[in-house]
């Protein structure tokens, strides 16, 4: 409450300054409660400080023994990084492997002839499709410009116009698909159609298809090839004479082999495109009749006769069969799916992939899917001819017939001035020939996305390899997070001004903010047991397996003495973590797998990470940063406490200002009065002065 204040009258009797003092004695209460009001937010702050400090090193260890731990990234390099590159995903095995790309990708980008400024596109439905996407549009006439923004707003990824320099003041307008591959060639029609045609983008042609490949005596004996001749003995030979004509093509059985020649005046030109279907079927094992035929021939008994008690025996009769020694060994099934190759002039082959779904069999018929091959010439210089090796003893295969025809001719129109044209991307792994419509491939080498951009000169080699350095920065940031809990700890347990002057990474705010925080919680044993309960797991020993070379966290240069300091230091007791990096870099190239197991790994078999660093120290902290857990409960407590003294606070604060306000009122009563008074001994002095003066 405001002092007492009278127009005209001094506080000449110091009420205010009464009341004042009066109030000092009685806010001590108060004042009390403030203070502890402040002290359980300090303490509330501290203890969080102390969760999110735990928290950061609990997600530092969980990645540390987690699915997605630093120990399982790889890293993969390519020794001609301007042709191909790849990148390797956690599931890829150390490895090295050859790549020669063929070919990359390509997508139809086609250019006019030269168009004028300003020029007029006329009206109409433009259409334009390219694989399984389709842009159509009602253009209604304009300038060539407002058509090419018209068509990129609508074509997305899918398609692009753009006006091309060419000349001096001239220009042409380039289409582009967006998409690679062979099946992704760009088509026009309706208005777009007449357009493409009149501006020389592209023009009509013929297409002529050669057919061949359904009659047996097409079916020469393939070559000879090591795989076959080292097949084990008594296993037939790959032959033709079992080829039949099937429905539109040829039945191959099992261990058949044919040499089909593609049509010379086919083969000759680099547009050339073959088709033809596949499909696998299930039949009969041969190896089992095989077998069977190995078995020694049955011979009957001889005989006897018996006459008078006298039996006489015959003799075994003579065969001529001499039975073998010792019976071979029963064959075994072969299971194939290498069976098509392309045999070029040079007399090189190569093999070609079959889709994976050609051998998934159906359980109720036997067959694979039917499939369609295609093999492309410009992919495979000086082509000649189709090999088909069947190895297999329980499978045969069905080849459809087979067509020959001018893969740029195929859609009745070609490209006046192609800048590049819709083909796949065409690569060599393990000596197989790879068709893929995109340059990013991941589906040949497991867990390896192999990026293609230009032809090799040589096989590249990719290597995949661990990726050291991830893991060892998931290390440096345990190590980090380790110690900066371990030093939260110390503050608040210890009322040491010298372990925050160690802590050297503090700044001077800081520095000065742990001072007030020291030794806040010196009494508290939760936090002196967290710290250690994580020393004795940092170091502990982890024998996963009889064969671990590494166990224990020190070996790999990661300990509370790291740098082998001989002299005392008392900041080494503290139990900060050092790092000898050397050290460390040494493990991680050679140890990686065991650096790996220390911090989580299954000691009981079920499959499910139980032991480790990461693992304990993760189960260890938590206990407290969990929902419910230790500290929940201490920041519960000091929620209740601090609740409680706010409304102590608040009633003190109504009680103190009723009680000032009573002083200032009794007070101010009582000025009045000695005010009033005092003007009455003025009034009667003044009166006795005046009679005094009458009298004289």
């Amino acid at each position: 409450m405001a002092g007492i204040g009278i127009p005209g009258v001094s506080d000449k009797y110091k009420t205010n300054d009464l009341v004042e003092g009066l109030m000092k004695v009685e806010r001590i209460p108060l004042t009390r409660e403030q203070d502890t009001l402040e002290t359980y937010k300090t303490q509330q702050s501290a203890w969080r400080d102390v969760n999110q400090k735990m928290s950061s090193l609990r997600d530092s260890v969980k990645s540390l023994y987690s699915y997605d731990n630093p120990f399982n990234n790889k890293l993969a390099s390519s020794s001609d990084e301007f042709a191909i590159t790849a990148s390797a995903g956690r599931d890829a095995a150390y490895d090295s492997f050859k790549v020669d790309v063929i070919t990359p990708a390509t997508c139809d980008r086609l250019l006019s002839d030269e168009i004028e400024k300003g020029e007029e596109v006329p009206e109409g439905t433009y259409t334009f499709k390219t694989g399984d996407k389709t842009i159509s549009y009602k253009w209604r006439g304009g300038k060539i410009e407002d058509f090419i923004a018209s068509l990129n707003k609508r074509g997305a990824n899918t398609i692009k116009a753009s006006l091309i320099g060419v000349n001096k003041g001239k220009k042409a307008l380039l289409i582009e698909s967006l998409k690679t591959g062979s099946e992704n060639r760009l088509v026009f029609e309706g208005a777009a159609l007449d357009y493409a045609l009149k501006k020389q983008i592209i023009k009509k042609t013929s297409s002529t298809t050669k057919t061949f490949g359904t009659k047996p005596n097409e079916a020469a004996l393939p070559p000879a090839d090591k795989a076959s001749e080292s097949e084990r003995q008594g296993m037939p030979k790959l032959s033709n004479a079992g080829i039949k004509a099937g429905d539109k093509g040829l039945y191959i059985p099992p261990r058949g082999g044919a040499q089909i020649k593609i049509p010379s005046s086919m083969a000759s030109s680099q547009n050339t495109r073959v088709e033809f279907s596949f499909k696998a079927k299930q039949v009969e094992d041969i190896t089992q009749a095989i077998n069977q035929g190995h078995d020694e021939p049955d011979i009957p008994a001889a005989g006897s006769v018996t006459y008078g008690g006298v039996t006489v025996r015959q003799s075994q009769s003579e065969t001529g069969i001499v039975a073998p020694e010792a019976p071979p060994e029963p064959l075994e099934e072969i299971r194939s799916n290498s069976v098509l190759y392309v045999l070029t002039s040079d007399g090189q082959e190569s093999e070609l992939e079959i889709p994976a779904e050609a051998w998934s069999f159906d359980p109720q018929s036997g067959d694979g899917a039917q499939v369609t091959i295609g093999v492309d010439a410009n992919k495979f210089p000086g082509l000649s001819a189709l090999v088909i090796r069947n190895r297999n003893t329980g499978v045969a295969l069905e080849l459809g017939e087979m067509s020959a025809f001018d893969a740029k001719k195929g859609l009745g129109f070609e490209a006046v001035h192609p800048v590049s044209e819709a083909g796949d991307a065409v690569i060599k792994y393990e000596g197989i020939t790879i068709t893929r419509s995109q340059n990013d491939i991941d589906d040949v080498v497991p867990g390896v996305t192999l990026h293609l951009a230009d032809k090799t000169e040589r096989p590249a080699t990719i290597s995949i390899r661990p990726d050291t350095e991830s893991a060892k920065d998931a290390l440096i940031q345990f190590v980090g997070k380790y110690n900066q809990t371990v030093a939260e700890i110390n503050v608040l347990s210890q009322n040491k001004p010298e372990i925050v002057q160690e802590l050297d990474y503090l700044t001077s705010d800081e520095k000065e903010a742990y001072q007030k925080k020291l030794g806040l919680f010196f009494n508290d044993f939760s936090l002196s047991s967290a710290k250690g309960s994580m020393q004795r797991i940092i170091s502990a020993q982890y024998k996963f397996s009889e064969s671990a070379e590494v166990t224990m966290l020190n070996q790999i240069g990661i300990s509370t003495n790291a740098t082998n300091y001989s002299g005392y230091n008392p900041g080494k007791m503290r139990g900060y973590l050092e790092i000898d990096e050397k050290k460390l870099d040494e493990h991680l190239k050679n140890n990686l797998e065991d650096i790996k197991k220390i911090f989580g790994y299954d000691s009981d078999g079920d499959l499910i990470v139980d032991s480790g660093i990461g693992y304990l120290i993760d189960k260890q902290l938590t206990s407290y940063v969990q929902t419910g857990g230790i500290l929940a409960n201490k920041d519960s407590v000091l929620n209740r406490q601090i609740d409680s003294t706010q409304k102590k606070i608040s009633r003190l604060e109504s009680q103190l200002d009723d009680k000032e306000a009573e002083l200032r009122a009794k007070y101010g009563q009582m000025e009045g009065t000695l005010n009033s008074l005092e003007r009455q001994q003025d009034g009667i002095t003044n009166f006795t002065k005046q009679n005094q003066r009458n009298n004289n």
